[in-house]
């Protein structure tokens, strides 16, 4: 075959690959500008008639309608609408009570879970899937997203590793296995690989990134927050109230067991009579949020108490034989910061609320509010007595014009409490969404008819995936406006406008030229050394261009050097498709495009964690094929 001659066409896509590098890593303007940009000049330089190769109209914009990118604006949308159905928080909720808080624990079994299902379905679409698992997670245990979308992300990646439809270049190995057999001699045909072939290297591989993160993961992962996490509306509820009104408070999950003297008497009562909170009760299976002044306690029953921890446990929990539980657990879920909160109302005046006592108007019954204090002048008013005031029986208190009621309420409530002219809702920085848990069935039946459409037909992607996301529309689990605010589009015209790039580095010879100069200089070194270069060629490649694009190139070029040099051409083939999953270095890869803006990276956070990766991930597979093939 004769050596690729370096053109002028080439040498300028080497040079917009080097100016998009330094971009990329420089970070003077933001990532998906930078992307924007590199399209823009790509497009403009392709008008001169001595580099009309470099882009032609079709393929300048062709990112926009390309398969990866169509396919991760569908997943956003499922993960969107699988998560406004409260099911996302229910999962988060079930890792929490499985794992724990602590990063040690919970990326093990976020990280693993994400790479096990990604070995069935494409990668993007796992990591899509958890990323408002996390989200919920970070909120509920205050650990910035940016500590656990990564270990997340690269385990989705890895993951794709483990079966032979776990990614496009696997599941595109053994079609160029069988194109290659039609010029090979019958000695010489390489058989199919069968769907859990790769399953040992990719489970080596996994365990990894799990290892790698858990053991490094303090050092290496940032902690600053993403753009996606509002650190006002994720304020505790003590540090709000301390620090507006003067009221210091904790709040506990009490266990109200059987000969409690507690038993019979009204939630009332018990709140005036030891200055706290009771915020929600549980008797039976049966949970209460905001529930009536007047309710009686039975037993054995949970109870959600805002105070002091000194009157909660010596003037509340002891005398009554009742135990403290060490953290949340029946109210988990409803006192998360994602879910209820300490907000603000104001009475306008003209209210008609207007004389009427919090108790009179069952605040409680209808709006859901926990009142834990009356602000009027310059006078707070509250069940807990301070330096400032002496206790008040806040439920007794006739409402003025100009009230500020601080309470405790749902977030779901306080969106509808908006609607009220009866009052102001002063509070803004809440998570505004309303649940439709009504809705749960309709979002895992278009999830579930997604999936079977990808596993089990051979529907294109992006069509299975945009099926789904247009049955999530179409049967009000989103409306299309909110199916739209779900999208990315940052890290859309990231991924689309990079496009263009990696066809001009295939289509102008670049890619050959690069792949022939590297493996001219690994001629007459041993097999493995032979192998390695490969695996380090197609990861290279792989961070430029598409790694379906990479292994098409480098599959063919693998068998016939494996041949020459007598080795194995099957190992040398699956070699290069394993590494196209090797993309951690930069956030070019559709995963590492989708968590860099929620959790906030850096191209520089990528470098750092993605460059011992990259290491680890060379090394582990070279073992792995080398054990088990």
């Amino acid at each position: 075959m004769e050596p690729t001659a370096l053109t002028l066409e080439m040498m300028v896509v080497l040079g917009l690959l080097a100016f998009t590098v330094f971009l990329f890593v420089s970070e003077i303007i933001r990532i998906d500008l930078a992307a924007i940009l590199v399209m823009v000049v790509l497009g403009m330089l392709s008008t001169v008639p001595e580099l009309a190769n470099l882009s032609t109209r079709s393929d300048l914009f062709a990112g926009f309608s390309s398969n990866a990118v169509m396919s991760i604006i569908a997943v956003m949308i499922i993960g969107a609408g699988l998560d406004k159905t409260g099911l996302m928080s229910k999962v988060a909720s079930f890792i929490l009570k499985r794992g724990g808080t602590t990063e040690p624990r919970l990326i093990p079994i976020v990280s693993g879970t994400v790479g096990v299902i990604s070995s069935f379905m494409q990668n993007v679409g796992a990591a899509a899937l958890f990323l408002p698992v996390i989200s919920r997670i970070s909120a509920r245990t205050s650990i910035p997203m940016s500590r656990l979308a990564m270990p997340m992300g690269f385990c989705a990646i890895l993951g794709g590793t483990i079966t032979m439809v776990g990614s496009s270049p696997l599941i595109l190995l053994n079609d160029l296995l069988l194109s290659a057999n039609r010029t090979l001699p019958a000695d010489q045909q390489v058989e199919p690989f069968g769907l859990f072939s790769v399953t040992p290297v990719g489970l080596m591989l996994v365990s990894t990134g799990v290892l790698y993160f858990v053991l490094l993961g303090r050092w290496i992962l940032p902690g600053r927050r993403g753009r996606g996490e509002d650190a006002g509306a994720a304020r505790s509820m003590q540090t709000y109230v301390e620090n507006t009104y003067g009221l210091r408070a904790d709040i506990f999950e009490v266990r109200v067991p059987e000969g409690s003297l507690l038993i019979g008497q009204t939630l009332s009562d018990i709140m005036f009579a030891h200055h706290l909170y009771i915020l929600g009760t549980s008797h039976k299976g049966h949970k209460v949020i905001a529930p009536m002044a007047d309710t009686v306690i039975e037993a054995p029953a949970r109870l959600a108490v805002l105070g002091l921890r000194r009157v909660v446990c010596e003037e509340f929990t002891e005398p009554y034989g009742l135990q403290i539980l060490p953290e949340l657990d029946v109210f988990a879920d409803d006192f998360a910061a994602t879910e209820s909160g300490v907000a603000e109302v104001v009475v306008p005046p003209g209210s008609s609320v207007i004389g009427q006592s919090p108790i009179e108007l069952r605040l409680r019954q209808t709006h859901g509010l926990s009142i834990l204090a009356i602000h009027r002048g310059e006078e707070t008013m509250s069940h807990v007595e301070t330096d400032d005031h002496v206790a008040t029986h806040i439920g007794e208190v006739n409402l003025q014009a100009g009230d500020t009621l601080v309470a405790h309420v749902q977030w779901s409530r306080l969106t509808r409490m908006k609607s009220d002219q009866n009052f102001v809702v002063v509070t803004s920085d809440f998570p505004q969404e309303e649940l439709r848990p009504q809705k749960v069935y309709w979002a895992l039946g278009f999830f579930l008819m997604t999936l079977g459409l990808i596993l089990f037909t051979d529907l294109l992607l992006s069509l299975a995936l945009l099926a789904g996301a247009t049955g999530m529309v179409l049967s009000r689990v989103l409306s299309i406006d909110e199916a739209y605010d779900a999208v990315s589009w940052s890290t859309v015209f990231l991924l689309a406008s990079l496009i263009p790039l990696g066809l001009a580095v295939q289509n102008t010879g670049t890619a050959a030229w690069i792949a022939e100069q590297i493996l001219a200089l690994l001629d007459g070194w041993p097999i493995w050394s032979l192998q390695a270069g490969l695996a380090i060629l197609a990861t290279v490649f792989t961070l430029v261009m598409s790694n379906v694009g990479a292994t098409v190139l480098l599959v063919p070029l693998a068998i016939s050097i494996a041949i020459s040099a007598g080795g194995d051409p099957a190992i040398f083939a699956l070699t290069v498709a394993i590494s196209t999953s090797n993309s951690f270095l930069i956030p070019t890869h559709q995963v590492n495009a989708l968590i860099m803006g929620p959790a906030g990276y850096r191209v520089v956070d990528f470098v750092r964690s993605g460059g011992i990766m990259t290491v680890l991930f060379l090394i582990v597979s070279m073992i792995g094929l080398n054990i088990f093939f």
